[in-house]
C-alpha cells in the first residue's frame, strides 16, 4: 500500500491520438469513469504486465542456467560423501 504523500495527485501533460481520446471518451460514458482513471489504471496494467513479463524472463534464464550447471555436474564423476561435504564446506 502506498504513503498519503504517495498517493497525492501531480499533474502530467500528455499528448495522446485523437482516436484513442475518442475511445477513452465512450468508455467513460458507458462505465460511470472519468479519463484520468482509465488512464490511470491502464498505466498501473501496463507497468504490472511488464513487471510479470520480467519476472518470469528472470524465472526463465534461471531455470536454463540452473539446467546448464546440472547438465555439467552430470557429466563429473560420482563424489563421495566425504568430498561432497567438504566442497559445501569450502563454500
Amino acid at each position: 500500500m502506498h504513503s498519503l504523500e504517495k498517493l497525492e495527485r501531480q499533474q502530467v501533460g500528455l499528448r495522446l491520438p485523437k482516436y484513442l481520446v475518442e475511445e477513452i471518451d465512450e468508455f467513460t460514458k458507458n462505465h460511470a469513469l472519468n479519463r484520468t482513471d482509465i488512464i490511470i489504471e491502464a498505466i498501473k496494467s501496463y507497468i504490472n504486465e511488464q513487471k510479470a513479463l520480467r519476472f518470469y524472463e528472470d524465472f526463465d534464464a534461471s531455470c536454463k542456467e540452473l539446467k546448464n550447471l546440472l547438465d555439467k555436474e552430470d557429466k563429473k564423476e560420482p563424489q563421495t560423501l566425504d568430498g561432497l561435504i567438504n566442497e559445501l564446506e569450502d563454500h
